[in-house]
């Protein structure tokens, strides 16, 4: 992804959200770029969602040895992975919101100013880009240049619909709760979004998560 190179990070990475939901990824550049982004989707924590959220810059230059202690299990999990710092951007046009840009870098350290202005720009340039393609597609459907490019996680979703009929509860509580059977058995949402679509794992209201 050309926001690594021109911010001359290890990696970077694009995570899409609708309201504090994440709802999938695009263009990752490497496997430790994609686990940043699944750890954040399992979790609910991390720079992208914070970004996303409060509509600003999240900056973490060590995770390791942070000034602020925000994100205890991605942090302990990324750091694990060989991340050191991470920087989240949001992608906005306007009143628009559609997600943040994620990059990482496997040194401690801060970004330099024109790190920072030029990830800026690079998260208004993806923001208009992804608005664009998606203005092609129909109602309620993807682009299909976006679903080609992305992880969007309909395994997810899909459980997460199951889970809800289970459970008679909105889809909003049912990813909570396939958010902390994944977290309790030490998994990614993904994988137990897969066990519930194939029937392995069904949830109850005796469950402990």
């Amino acid at each position: 992804m050309v926001c690594a190179e021109i911010t001359k990070m290890s990696g970077a990475g694009i995570m899409l959200l609708s309201g504090d939901v994440p709802q999938g990824s695009v263009c990752t550049t490497n496997d430790v770029s994609a686990l940043i982004e699944e750890l954040q989707y399992t979790l609910g924590e991390g720079p992208c969602i914070d970004a996303h959220r409060l509509r600003v810059a999240v900056i973490e230059p060590d995770l390791a040895d942070p000034l602020t202690q925000r994100w205890a299990e991605f942090s302990r999990s990324a750091v694990e992975a060989g991340v050191r710092a991470v920087f989240g951007f949001p992608m906005s046009i306007g009143d628009v919101h559609i997600g943040a840009l994620n990059l990482y870098r496997d040194q401690p350290g801060p970004l330099t100013d024109d790190q920072h202005a030029d990830a800026v720009v690079m998260a208004g340039v993806a923001a208009r880009s992804i608005i664009g393609m998606q203005a092609e597609a129909g109602p309620g459907d993807l682009a299909p240049g976006l679903e080609a490019s992305g992880n969007f996680r309909f395994v997810v979703h899909q459980a997460a619909g199951m889970v809800a009929a289970q459970l008679e509860v909105p889809i909003t509580e049912a990813l909570l709760r396939l958010r902390a059977r994944a977290f309790s058995s030490g998994r990614l949402v993904s994988d137990v979004a897969a066990d519930v679509v194939a029937r392995r794992l069904r949830f109850s209201h005796d469950d402990p998560d």
